[in-house]
């Protein structure tokens, strides 16, 4: 067996004299995401090893030992937390709460310190790391490109007090000042509008269809049915049309920090 997983993924394909185009094409997949399985750069589905598996004639073997992930993340977004993390583009709508890999620490923290049942303190450290090594896909300058919609209730709620809004709100003007992320506000006056039903996010990927996820109370779903990816695009786009532009939204955001008492 190789070192990892996509050390023995190669393995196995060698030994079946395949290369990697005629396995992509056996397993119904494309030769790039063969290539990034055994790159190390992406961590197969649960599918995609079934497939593996039977173009290879391993039986479940490659199936059986999938990595076992230890972040610390809520089962029901598992899928998207991988998925997330190959996407060349995301768009992130949200209603209550900053997207998690646009949060800073102590945001992050107080967020969940709310769980329930209530977690200890190194469980939720735990929780705090998890999500700020998801942040960590910022540090590309240019990929994924990421938008985020965000309801001004996400500004105004105030979460973990003044000054941690404060520090948070700041570090999202930042992102837009770098041009890394572009974040659009839906201010309070727009009344009802496109996608208040709850979290929703957009990922698009250079080797595989688009795919969306929704998530609501102590539920969430990776949608893959491309009526239905039609339809939440359509949805976000429309709520995009109703929100403030970039420079508009970015002016907001600094109105608000400074209302919290910090922005430099």
């Amino acid at each position: 067996m190789g070192t990892n997983y996509g050390d023995w993924l190669k393995e196995q394909r060698e030994a079946a004299g395949l290369t990697q185009q005629q396995l992509a094409e056996a397993a119904v997949m494309t030769r790039t995401h063969i290539a990034h399985i055994e790159a190390g750069r992406r961590v197969p589905s649960r599918e995609d090893a079934r497939r593996l598996d039977n173009a290879l004639g391993t039986g479940n073997v490659l199936s059986r030992f999938l990595p076992q992930e230890e972040a610390a993340v809520p089962d029901y977004f598992e899928s998207a937390r991988r998925l997330e993390q190959q996407a060349v583009m995301i768009r992130e709508f949200a209603l209550s709460f900053v997207p998690g890999i646009l949060q800073t620490e102590r945001y992050a923290r107080a967020v969940l310190s709310t769980s329930f049942p209530p977690v200890s303190e190194e469980e939720c450290d735990r929780l705090v790391v998890t999500r700020l090594e998801r942040a960590k896909v910022l540090d590309d300058p240019v990929t994924p490109v990421v938008w985020a919609l965000l309801d001004e209730a996400v500004l105004r709620r105030v979460v973990g007090g003044r000054d941690v809004m404060a520090e948070q709100i700041t570090h999202l003007v930042r992102l837009v000042e770098r041009r890394r992320v572009r974040v659009h506000v839906v201010p309070y006056g727009v009344g009802a509008y496109q996608l208040l039903q709850g979290l929703i996010t957009l990922m698009s990927f250079e080797d595989q269809p688009p795919l969306a996820y929704s998530e609501g109370v102590q539920v969430g779903k990776v949608h893959d049915s491309p009526s239905v990816v039609t339809r939440l695009e359509g949805a976000y786009d429309l709520a995009l049309s109703d929100a403030l532009p970039l420079k508009e939204s970015a002016a907001m955001m600094q109105a608000i920090a400074k209302e919290y008492g910090r922005c430099d």
